[in-house]
């Protein structure tokens, strides 16, 4: 067994190599006829216009921000102030909603589907100030004020998973948005380890409860003691190898954001190759397999943007929840390295009591990220829990959330019901909405 794990963690290691060289190809002009404007003029074009072009190209305002944490890293974010179509009166004050992405991501997941579709998009029609957060080591945050991402035989800059996240970069981000605005609450919206960050912000972090008025977790992941996702769960038996392998050849990153991806995308992935259903399937292996909500034409502007980067040490704490079946901090593999960490020779579980804020848990039964019964569990460990809704199409699954074709009328529109339910305070309305939908 120990053989064949430090197979598969050079292999992995391998790849993750790999993953750090950059390629280079021809522009492609061609475009597409055809295209259905809800999601994009030039699929071509979008996928290589990086955030705050691809929000002008749509004529929204868009804002960049950039706040420093405290040990060191550089986290941009980007602002839509106010909507195109309606509520677009500039310099009012309007009630924010910041959206936090999930693995490998970055705040391109919220509007690369473009208007009408982009939750950012809809978010700022809807008459919000809309903040989309990067993590630290995505594309749009690997800086720091002294170390470097791309050193040679040092993966200092990578030494981070979704604990550190949770409890820096968001509630600096936050603070910041927060202060900007002139708001003294938010809404906070998650995907995917954007829900996982929240919940360790609000267990390590409780005085952040205060600050936010509703937090709305799509695909919530926690626990993960049921994940179907094959590489995750390859990684639960094998990341303790691939980590140490990874830190001593000097490799910290995983999946970085590289033109291989974007031109793998354009010219490998548009309709009318027959690589295209390949292309699929990978989305698929990862994310669900739903070809009912999976808009193919759009993967060129997908594979522009995503993968955006990530530390190995993000995969191997998801890892360590598979193996464990519960949800504690990252477990540094000695006891001692670990009393230095937390005072005690194990990884503490996270007090999920103490997140306090008003959650509402929005799942499916097709995800296999955040499987029902590990859905079910966080929900009645909440310090609060208020609403869990089930997605009424049964094969929706976890990159539906963002990707999907009727994300909006599926889930999004009754995240900003209740959103501007609790801004009203309006707690009968809620109670509504929740005995109106399958739980």
């Amino acid at each position: 067994m120990l053989r064949g794990g430090l197979l598969v963690a050079i292999a992995t290691c391998v790849a993750l190599a790999a993953a750090r060289t950059s390629g280079s190809s021809d522009d492609i002009q061609e475009l597409l006829e055809n295209v259905d404007l809800r999601y994009s003029t030039d699929v071509f074009e979008d996928a290589n216009l990086d955030v705050p072009e691809l929000i002008t190209k749509y004529r929204y305002p868009v804002e960049t921000h950039t706040v420093t944490t405290e040990d060191g890293y550089i986290l941009r974010m980007h602002r839509i102030p106010h909507g195109r179509d309606a509520n677009n009166v500039p310099n009012q004050k309007k009630p924010v909603v910041f959206i936090m992405h999930g693995l490998l991501s970055s705040s391109a997941d919220f509007v690369i589907m473009g208007p009408g579709s982009g939750l950012g998009y809809i978010l700022a029609e809807e008459g919000y100030d809309v903040w989309m957060g990067n993590a630290r080591g995505n594309y749009y945050s690997r800086n720091h004020v002294r170390l470097n991402p791309d050193a040679l035989l040092s993966t200092a800059f990578w030494q981070f998973s979704w604990d550190e996240i949770g409890n820096i970069d968001l509630p600096t981000m936050i603070d910041y948005a927060l202060e900007v605005s002139g708001q003294e609450r938010l809404h906070y919206i998650g995907h995917s380890q954007g829900t996982t960050s929240f919940f360790v912000l609000g267990s390590l972090r409780p005085e952040y409860n205060a600050k936010i008025i509703s937090m709305h977790a799509m695909a919530p992941v926690a626990y993960m003691a049921n994940n179907r996702n094959l590489f995750l769960r390859a990684l639960a038996s094998y990341g303790d190898d691939i980590e140490s392998i990874a830190r001593l050849i000097g490799i910290g990153e995983f999946m970085p954001n590289s033109v291989i991806f974007t031109w793998a995308g354009q010219s490998m992935c548009r309709d009318e190759v027959v690589f295209q259903p390949i292309c699929s399937n990978i989305m698929f292996l990862i994310g669900g397999w739903n070809e009912d909500q999976h808009n193919s034409t759009m993967m060129p502007a997908i594979f522009g943007h995503t993968p955006a980067g990530a530390s190995v040490r993000q995969f191997h704490h998801y890892g360590q929840g598979i193996t464990d079946r519960g949800f504690r901090r990252y477990d540094h593999g000695s006891r001692i390295s670990n009393y230095r960490a937390y005072g005690s020779f194990r990884p503490p579980n996270y007090d999920l009591s103490k997140v306090t804020t008003p959650v509402f848990l929005h799942y499916s039964d097709s995800d296999p990220l955040a499987h029902v019964n590990d859905v079910d569990r966080l929900f009645r460990e909440l310090g609060r829990p208020i609403g869990k809704f089930r997605i009424p199409q049964r094969t929706f699954s976890h990159i539906d959330f963002i990707y999907g074709i009727n994300a909006r009328e599926l889930l999004y529109d009754r995240i900003i019901n209740l959103i501007k339910a609790m801004d009203a305070n309006a707690f009968d309305e809620v109670n509504k909405i929740i005995e109106s939908t399958e739980q």
